[in-house]
């Protein structure tokens, strides 16, 4: 580089002064600058949940960005691109970017979340729903953070703080000199996904002794949800949940594999899809079981619907009822018989009932199992969570990660996770409640500590939540042909008989959900120069030349000047 600018002040000065002085001064200039930069950093962001439910809008309305970055700190954000970083996120920060009507929003997550203080993963996850519920045209996307990312965003930073100078000459300064970043995306305005089916999965263990056995409905739904698709992995809500039934459904299956241990129970076992939208595939199959068909398990002698949700963390197991089970009756069976084993064998576990009616009224359902009370089938949902409204069932820090640790400064560092030990511990919990319903073995006078299944299942149980959770399973991006389907349909075809798919598309007059496209686009930051520097420029550009044109014009003039001013002095002689 500095042989280059050699050769051109060699070639200016060999030349007509004036004139290479003029052209190649800047160039020169330009070519030794020390401090090269990226023109512009390209990486992905994940927008915000668009989507409509029972003819109710959430999430962002928009997807088309063009426009300048900026921070919080800066005073007016109108239709600036507003970068916030969750370390310092708050939903006030959220409020005053909408407020000012700005172009978009742009959250920065940190790559991995353990990084992050429990009481910041804790408070955004609560923040999660009050962000959805405020329906914007304002584009809200979210990015993973990285060293470029982080640069930009400190760059905006302080020129955004700077605008808060008292004094208006160090504003046009700085203004003038800063650098500052447009940010674009490359993908087009979103629109409805037409004809998008949710699918769902049935398969079945059938009993033994006659054709009118009782049916135990097994139950539990696949799909994650978050504040963005593209990030909810749902470990936890409801990767355990499948995570159980498949295990479940792997057991049960050997058992009924044997007559001696071929029980007088039909299992049903259901994978739904749209859990997270109203359980609408839970709604659909049983439309479909219930009015549009002569022959069905479900018409037939239901004992009781276990629906699993959320049970791969905690200390605690609660089965939540729509109407309290009767004494003698299926459902109070297994609610005797899951007190008897938390009791007998698993005395770290606390074991209760919750009790909450069906409110009609409310948009949405709470738990799975309200679906089927509606349709006057008894049914419960056990989970360790004990309340519906608990943020975790919605947030995507809801993901696969380590067991807690500390950090230097002693603060725990992780955020939610699912725990092998006690998933595989509730699963066994189950298990066992469930086997001592199907086999009746309370009234045949076996104790409560008895065991049917030893066998360990942590590995079995860990290779199928790292498979749930390697992928985002929100509705919208799992069709009929993902992976995910095929995969779930494949391991119920291991162990269950007439495996079957169960689709549910929205009514076209009258839809009950609608899902929304590009929920994940390419954003470029392009390093600019805002609109004063270029006056600034001109202005100094036309002064530049203008000097330039006086000297030319008085060549001859300024000569003389500078050799009366350079000659040296004449001696004086003796």
């Amino acid at each position: 580089m500095f042989e280059e600018a050699s050769e051109v002040f060699e070639n200016m000065f060999k030349s007509s002064f004036p004139l290479t002085f003029i052209v190649f001064l800047p160039a020169v200039l330009i070519l030794v600058s020390p401090l090269p930069a990226e023109a512009a950093h390209e990486f992905t962001v994940y927008r915000m949940q668009q989507y409509d439910l029972q003819g109710q809008p959430y999430g962002t309305r928009n997807a088309i960005l063009n426009t300048e970055a900026r921070t919080v700190e800066a005073e007016q954000l109108s239709r600036r691109c507003v970068l916030l970083r969750l370390a310092d996120f708050s939903y006030e920060q959220y409020q005053k970017a909408l407020r000012q009507s700005a172009g978009a929003v742009v959250i920065i997550l940190p790559k991995n979340m353990s990084t992050m203080p429990q009481d910041i993963v804790q408070q955004f996850m609560e923040m999660e729903p009050e962000l959805l519920a405020t329906e914007t045209i304002v584009p809200v996307y979210f990015a993973l953070e990285d060293d470029e990312l982080l640069s930009i965003y400190k760059q905006t930073q302080i020129s955004s703080s700077s605008q808060g100078s008292s004094s208006a000459a160090e504003v046009l300064l700085h203004t003038a000199t800063a650098n500052g970043f447009q940010m674009v995306t490359s993908g087009a305005q979103s629109k409805a996904v037409s004809d998008w089916a949710i699918t769902s999965l049935e398969g079945r263990l059938t009993g033994v002794g006659g054709e009118d056995l009782p049916t135990i409905v097994l139950v539990a739904h696949y799909d994650s949800f978050g504040v963005a698709p593209w990030l909810s992995y749902g470990a936890d809500s409801n990767g355990s949940g499948v995570s159980v039934l498949l295990e479940l459904a792997r057991l049960f299956s050997r058992l009924y594999t044997y007559k001696r241990t071929h029980a007088g129970y039909n299992l049903l076992f259901f994978v739904s899809g749209g859990g997270k939208f109203n359980y609408q595939g839970t709604k659909r199959w049983l439309e479909d079981n219930l009015d549009h068909t002569d022959s069905s398990l479900l018409q037939e002698n239901v004992a009781f619907v276990l629906c699993l949700d959320t049970l791969g963390s905690g200390d605690s197991l609660h089965l939540h009822v729509s109407k309290p089970p009767k004494e003698g009756s299926p459902q109070y069976a297994l609610l005797k018989e899951l007190e008897t084993v938390a009791t007998s064998q698993y005395t770290n576990v606390s074991f209760s009932m919750v009790h909450k009616k069906i409110n009609l009224a409310d948009d949405t359902l709470a738990w799975e199992h309200e679906r089927f009370g509606i349709r006057r089938l008894p049914a419960f949902t056990l989970s360790h969570l004990e309340s519906h409204r608990h943020a975790l069932r919605g947030s995507i820090m809801d993901m696969r990660s380590v067991s807690p640790s500390q950090n230097g400064a002693g603060e725990v560092t992780a955020g939610p996770h699912v725990d092998l030990k006690k998933l595989s511990r509730n699963t066994k919990l189950i298990a066992e409640a469930l086997a001592r319903v199907v086999y009746n073995l309370t009234e045949k006078g076996a104790p409560g500590d008895l065991k049917i299944f030893t066998e360990q299942m942590e590995e079995q149980l860990s290779s199928v939540v790292d498979w749930l959770t390697a992928q985002p399973r929100a509705a919208q991006l799992v069709d009929k042909d993902s992976s995910v389907v095929n995969t779930l349909e494949y391991y119920l075809g291991r162990y269950l008989k007439d495996v079957k798919r169960h689709y549910v598309k929205a009514d076209k007059r009258d839809p009950e959900f609608v899902f929304y496209d590009q929920l994940k686009q390419t954003m470029n930051a392009y390093r600019v120069k805002p609109a004063i520097f270029d006056l600034l420029l001109a202005v100094c550009i036309a002064a530049y030349l203008g000097v330039m044109y006086f000297a030319v014009q008085n060549f001859v003039f300024l000569y003389n000047i500078l050799r009366r001013v350079t000659q040296p002095k004449a001696t004086k002689q003796h």
